[in-house]
């Protein structure tokens, strides 16, 4: 197997750092604008797989010329580049992965790569990615699906959790601080509820959820239905919602953020948008030390009918900080999950081409045995529900609005 990486930052490392450690795979280049960060993390690894290259994802010709010595490509550049790489990988005759939701041109794109045998495997990182080959295995063990819920985090472990916020980055804050302030959609009692982002924070939007680090806060975290739709729930669904996790007391602070008008993207002071601010006075305190951990978690609730049976179905993925290669969990579970993806289409564990999901289209139970190679925790637990019937399932609000 050859595989290029395009875009060497802490994903495309972590990427780097599980192809090279893959028996199958034989060649590796390391594409980037900026090779010199790349080359000191490289300095203390082995690297006789690795070949780094300094390219310019703009110089479309260089490119195609890295593609066409390779089987596979895992594009981690910001997004504005993945139609063009995807148009070029078809062109080039390789397969392609990448970590981001799919653009809408990429329903054409995977039409011609279909009718030329080759794959495009988008949102295949942790979310999305993770959550969605969970969310898709979990709905298909029922029959009919009354409560939906997803959970995606990344926070400190408690003994790194030692600031006021109880929260360090582990991802781009300017990212965090954008989705602190994005509207969401969820389903209560078989409803869609917009909610605006001002408000994602507000006491009646969240709710507890318990796990191994304690009481965790959980908020809405973007548009539900989609997933709905292709989970193929929708019109069952009466409680359904995507959500982060996060430390107690973390949603009061944002939420008096977010009304004093702190995450607001419009320059006001100065030229300087509040948000800015935010980010350039928060930033440096929030950083991990070299010996801290963050941990990255995926949650996938649910709840519904199986065989006439009422079913109570929880998945869960877990992972930390190694701390001697540095790779966060965030990093790892973003650039290891791409590297399986272009693993398992090269070995043939994929076998599907044209445009892929993960929730359809992934064997879950071989990649889930990836990711438990890789020391990452995947956990199955089943509740039973008492006192709750097939006939009243769909009605019965205080089983189904008890998330977690």
């Amino acid at each position: 197997m050859k595989v290029l990486v395009l875009g060497t930052g802490l994903q495309g490392r972590a990427a780097l750092y599980d192809l090279m450690h893959s028996p199958c795979v034989t060649h590796i280049i390391a594409a980037d604008v900026n090779t010199h960060a790349l080359e000191q993390w490289l300095a203390r690894l082995p690297r006789d797989k690795i070949q780094v290259v300094q390219v310019d994802a703009r110089d479309e010709p260089q490119v195609a010329r890295l593609m066409q010595r390779v089987d596979a490509v895992i594009v981690l550049l910001p997004t504005t580049f993945h139609v063009a790489m995807a148009r070029l990988a078809i062109a080039n005759g390789i397969h392609l992965i990448n970590s981001s939701y799919a653009p809408p041109e990429f329903q054409e794109i995977g039409r011609q790569a279909a009718s030329r045998g080759l794959a495009i495997l988008p949102e295949f990182g942790l979310d999305p990615g993770i959550d969605l080959v969970l969310a898709g295995h979990t709905i298909r063990q029922f029959d009919t699906v009354y409560q939906f819920y997803s959970y995606g985090a990344g926070f400190p472990e408690p003994s790194a959790a030692n600031n006021p916020l109880r929260y360090k980055i582990s991802w781009t804050f300017d990212g965090v601080l954008k989705a602190y302030r994005r509207d969401a959609r969820i389903v209560r009692d078989g409803q869609i509820v917009d909610i605006p982002g001002r408000e994602i924070f507000a006491p009646t939007n969240i709710h507890s959820v318990e796990t191994e680090w304690g009481t965790l806060e959980a908020y809405p975290n973007g548009d539900v239905v989609p997933y709905l739709q292709a989970l193929g729930i929708l019109t069952t669904v009466r409680q359904a919602g995507r959500f982060a996790l996060r430390y107690s007391g973390h949603c009061a602070f944002w939420y008096v953020m977010a009304q004093l008008g702190f995450l607001e993207e419009t320059p006001q002071i100065a030229g300087l948008a509040p948000r800015d601010f935010v980010r350039l006075l928060l930033e440096p305190q929030l950083q991990f030390a070299d010996d801290e951990r963050d941990i990255a978690l995926v949650r996938v609730d649910a709840r519904g009918i199986k065989d006439g049976r009422p079913r109570h179905l929880v998945y869960q993925v877990v992972d930390r900080r190694d701390v001697q290669t540095g790779l966060m969990a965030m990093n790892r579970t973003v650039g290891y999950t791409c590297s399986i993806g272009a693993q398992m289409i090269l070995r043939g564990d994929i076998r599907k081409r044209g445009l892929l999901s993960p929730i359809t289209d992934i064997p879950a139970e071989v990649f889930f045995n990836e990711l438990r190679q890789r020391g990452i925790t995947v956990q199955q637990a089943e509740y039973e529900i008492t006192g709750l019937s097939p006939a009243n399932a769909a009605k019965n609000e205080t089983e189904l609005q008890k998330p977690g």
